[in-house]
């Protein structure tokens, strides 16, 4: 890596990584983003183009492939976490050489799972909060005002990079803090957005009682797990957050996609069945949109 410029992979081109490639292209840097023939083909000759109120719209030009062929100074894992083990086909161990993979996925059980693919030192997780979605190949809508990265530290080269390109960026020395702060937010918000189909305003307008609920279980979770979190922090967080704002997995469902319901519901009951806490209003949207994903998938 030169002090001015990176080679950025990005490993699933959809709302958040192609938001990232398009602002690391746009301030010059190298990316080359790694997709299916057709998404990759239609990158290769449009680019990425952004719609955002925060960073104006813009397009920009980016390389495309199916396949990692030669080592980039950053990896962004930006897939969903059922698409995690299909798309890793895609960047050969043996070719992330001296670069850091950082996973911006949603849970905790994938940093464990990257790190038995890839050199564990070099697996550096992250987390980000925004609201970002493919509208189709190569063209993404960027809806919240804020795009924030929290990335276990060190990465002080790679963070400068990233504040360049316009992102709001803290590097973190707890990994597990970091990746529970996240949790904390995005369970109560993924699963009650979609249990409701209703947006982030109407959940703490509407359902508070039981947002407070799912809060308090969760974070007494995280607490038990050693993460200094509290209720009032996360709540602040949900009476802050833009009125119209949806959740991934309810965006996911409404479109019929399969949903992140393990990875984000299945790792905060795993964790409070490893640290003897109750959480039976979590268990029960958890066991609720189980039974109506398994119903809308049958014929």
């Amino acid at each position: 890596m030169t002090s001015t410029t990176m080679t950025v992979a990005i490993l699933g081109p959809g709302g958040v990584g192609g938001l990232i490639g398009a602002l690391l292209a746009r301030e010059g840097h190298r990316v080359i983003c790694l997709a299916g023939e057709e998404t990759a083909a239609v990158l290769r000759r449009d680019g990425l183009s952004v719609r955002s109120e925060q960073y104006g719209d813009f397009s920009t030009p980016v390389e495309a492939d199916t396949l990692l062929r030669e080592p980039a100074d950053v990896t962004f894992v930006t897939v969903k976490q059922t698409a995690l083990s299909a798309a890793l086909d895609r960047v050969p161990p043996q070719v992330v050489g001296d670069g850091v993979v950082i996973p911006l996925l949603n849970g905790l059980d994938h940093v464990a799972a990257l790190r038995r693919d890839y050199p564990a030192a070099r697996v550096v997780p992250g987390t980000i909060r925004v609201e970002a979605t493919r509208t189709s190949p190569g063209r993404i809508a960027h809806t919240s005002p804020f795009t924030a990265l929290d990335l276990a530290a060190p990465l002080d080269g790679i963070a400068s990079h990233l504040r360049r390109a316009g992102m709001d960026v803290t590097l973190r020395a707890d990994e597990s803090a970091m990746l529970w702060d996240k949790l904390c937010f995005l369970a109560p918000f993924a699963l009650l957005t979609t249990r409701h189909r209703a947006t982030v305003g109407v959940i703490r307008d509407e359902r508070r009682p039981e947002l407070v609920a799912v809060v308090d279980e969760i974070t007494s979770v995280a607490r038990a797990a050693g993460a200094p979190v509290t209720a009032e922090s996360v709540l602040s967080f949900f009476d802050r957050a833009p009125e119209a704002m949806k959740s991934s997995m309810q965006r996911d469902a409404e479109n019929g996609r399969p949903l992140e319901l393990d990875a984000i519901g299945g790792a905060v009951l795993r964790a409070a069945a490893v640290h003897g806490v109750e959480t039976p209003v979590t268990a029960g949207l958890v066991a609720e949109l189980e039974s109506r994903a398994g119903a809308e998938t049958r014929p």
